[in-house]
């Protein structure tokens, strides 16, 4: 599929466009927490409202309370992200990783690409020494953010400080490459062009055929209180952008409706547009709240299975690695 394809996809009515994605039956979730470690930020970033909050920094220890508790509640992921602070280090995440490694079993998904880009040069070092470091601390996958949209000349305009796309693209190849899976974001409806979302899709699919290394690809919405901009994508730009995604990225295991950013009623609706995971429980998240949303900090299970069913659709809990844990057929609960 080339880039004026996929572009031209965006084009078609959202009726078509659902006609043309395959009907998943299962809907997946997880079961996991946020934990967002600071927002002490050197980048300041002008689509983000996170950084404009109140400072602060979480210490080794409350991080690894935080997931402890996660944990005890339930949680089988975590995931682990914050800003670029310059006062934070290689050692303050290794400490953080190998504590919770060592007192839980949960899978630690954590930092984004721009994360790593950014620490493993503050740190002088390169970016598979950073990441090897942190592996045989305990981190399992990467999270997805960071991405925004991956063309350099929106990116000089939303994020000038952050890491370039092909840094972004490059910094997730490396951590392929070493067995450190990872997600995939892209967040949409503030500057870009349609031609540069389907750009965007295009660099992560042409990835992924060669590494094999992502998870799931999640279209996030923006949501511009607080930041430097005023535009936000209506409810069929959302659904029409999820349908796309879902089949230029057939090679990716899930297309999540992250429903923190979606709000819950999008959210179920486009679990009939392409999308296929539901994300999970998302205990205690912070940036995309900063920004606006009117989500709930927390869905329980019986809400997720709820909106899955109410979407037509069978409710079935994974692992962070997309491994089908339990299925909710009716009221029975299979355990595979």
């Amino acid at each position: 599929m080339t880039i004026k394809e996929i572009e031209d996809l965006f084009k078609l009515d959202l009726h078509d466009l659902g006609s043309l994605v395959e009907k998943n039956r299962v809907v997946t979730f997880s079961i996991n927490a946020h934990i967002n470690y600071s927002n002490v930020c050197e980048t300041k970033c002008r689509i983000c409202a996170y950084h404009r909050t109140k400072p602060f920094t979480l210490s080794v220890e409350e991080v690894v309370k935080e997931a402890v508790i996660a944990e005890r509640n339930g949680a089988k992921e975590l995931h682990i992200v914050g800003s670029h602070n310059p006062e934070l280090g290689i050692e303050y995440f290794e400490e953080i990783f190998s504590r919770i490694s060592s007192q839980c079993k949960a899978t630690i998904k954590a930092l984004t690409s721009a994360e790593v880009h950014y620490y493993a040069k503050k740190e002088k070092m390169s970016v598979r020494e950073f990441l090897l470091r942190l592996k045989n601390a305990g981190l399992k996958i990467l999270t997805g953010g960071g991405a925004e949209i991956l063309v350099d000349s929106v990116r000089n305009e939303i994020c000038p400080k952050k890491c370039k796309s092909e840094e972004w693209l490059r910094t997730m190849r490396i951590a392929h490459e070493i067995g450190i899976k990872s997600n995939a974001t892209m967040l949409f409806g503030h500057v870009e062009s349609l031609r540069q979302r389907a750009v965007h899709l295009y660099r992560l699919k042409k990835l992924q055929e060669k590494t094999r290394g992502f998870l799931a690809f999640i279209p996030l919405p923006f949501l511009p209180e607080g930041t430097d901009f005023k535009s936000r994508p209506s409810t069929i730009d959302i659904l029409k952008t999820i349908a796309v995604s879902r089949l230029v990225l057939s090679n990716f295991c899930g297309i999540k409706a992250y429903w923190v950013m979606l709000g819950l009623e999008v959210a179920e609706i486009a679990l009939n547009y392409g999308a296929n995971d539901l994300d999970g429980t998302v205990v205690k998240e912070r940036i995309a709240h900063s920004a606006g949303a009117k989500t709930p900090t927390g869905l329980s299970v019986d809400n997720l299975v709820r909106i899955i069913r109410n979407a037509g659709k069978i409710p079935a809990e994974r692992d962070a690695f997309f491994n089908v844990l339990r299925v909710y057929e009716d009221r029975e609960v299979w355990v595979r």
